[in-house]
C-alpha cells in the first residue's frame, strides 16, 4: 500500500494552497493516485518520494523564477521530480538526452553564459527557480498517462495563489500548454511573463516567438532578462551555468 497525504507537500506550500485540501478535487486526486500506485508503482515517474521535489527544493519564500514544464519525463532513468532535468550522469550526446535541455543549452549558450554541463538542474531550484511541471507524475513509456488523475486542480490553485501573493516573479512560458496557465497569472500585477515555443525538437523554432531563431544564432534571450529583472528588482540574479559564470553575473550587479 502506498501512502499520498497532503503531510507529502512542505507546509508553505500546504499553506499557500489554503482550503484546497478541503475540496473534492484534492479527494479525487488522492484517490486516483493511490489506485494507480497500488496497481503498480513500479511503473510511475517519477518515484512517489519525488513528486513534490519542486516544492521541497524550492521554497516559497525563495521563488523568484517558475518554469512550467507538462509532465515528467516518461523514458527510464530521466524522470527527477523537476521540470526538465534529468540526472547528471546522462551523457549530453547519448539518445536519452532530451532535444528540449539540448536547446536550452543553446540558449544559455547563445546568450553568454555558457553551455550547460550536463542536465541536471537542482542548481537553479536551490537558486529559487520552481521547475513544476502541471502534472507531477506518469507512467514508463505512456506521456501525458497521469494529466487526468486530478493534478490540474492542485496545480491551478498553486500558480494563481503563487501569482497573487508573490510580486515581481519572472514567469518562463515555453509553449502552448504551458501558455494556457497565462489566465491565472495575468490577473495578478507586477510579474515579468516570459513567452516562447516550446524548446523541444523541431517546435523550438515555431511560432512568431521562438525559442531559438531558425538557424541557431540568437536565442530567445530569456534568462538574460530573468536576470535583468531579477537586478532592477535587487535579487540575487541566477547563476545559470556554474562553471565560470561568476564574471557574467557582475552584469546584472545593481549599484547605487
Amino acid at each position: 500500500m502506498h501512502s499520498f497525504s497532503a503531510a507529502d507537500i512542505p507546509d508553505h506550500w500546504r499553506a499557500l494552497l489554503g482550503d484546497y485540501f478541503e475540496s473534492s478535487e484534492w479527494q479525487a486526486l488522492q484517490t486516483n493516485l493511490r489506485t494507480e500506485l497500488n496497481k503498480d508503482a513500479e511503473k510511475i515517474r517519477p518515484e512517489p518520494q519525488n513528486f513534490f521535489k519542486a516544492l521541497t527544493l524550492t521554497p516559497l519564500t525563495k521563488v523568484k523564477v517558475v518554469i512550467l514544464g507538462q509532465d515528467p519525463y516518461h523514458s527510464p532513468e530521466l524522470a527527477q521530480g523537476l521540470a526538465f532535468s534529468i540526472p547528471s550522469n546522462i551523457e549530453i550526446n547519448s539518445r536519452q538526452f532530451p532535444s528540449s535541455l539540448r536547446n536550452i543549452s543553446k540558449a544559455l549558450a547563445l546568450e553568454g553564459f555558457g553551455a550547460l554541463p550536463n542536465g541536471d538542474l537542482h542548481a537553479w531550484a536551490e537558486q529559487g527557480v520552481l521547475l513544476l511541471n502541471t502534472a507531477l507524475s506518469v507512467k514508463l513509456g505512456e506521456a501525458g498517462s497521469h494529466t487526468n488523475l486530478g493534478w490540474k486542480f492542485l496545480i491551478d490553485r498553486l500558480i494563481s495563489e503563487l501569482a497573487k501573493q508573490k510580486p515581481n516573479l519572472i514567469w518562463m512560458l515555453w509553449g502552448g500548454h504551458a501558455q494556457s496557465k497565462l489566465p491565472l497569472i495575468e490577473t495578478a500585477p507586477d510579474h515579468l511573463i516570459l513567452k516562447s515555443s516550446h524548446p523541444s525538437g523541431l517546435g523550438v523554432y515555431k511560432t512568431d516567438r521562438p525559442f531559438l531563431q531558425p538557424g541557431g544564432k540568437t536565442s530567445c534571450g530569456h534568462f538574460h532578462q530573468a536576470n535583468e529583472w531579477l537586478a532592477r528588482h535587487r535579487e540575487t540574479p541566477i547563476c545559470w551555468v556554474d562553471a565560470g559564470n561568476h564574471e557574467r553575473l557582475d552584469l546584472f550587479e545593481v549599484r547605487d
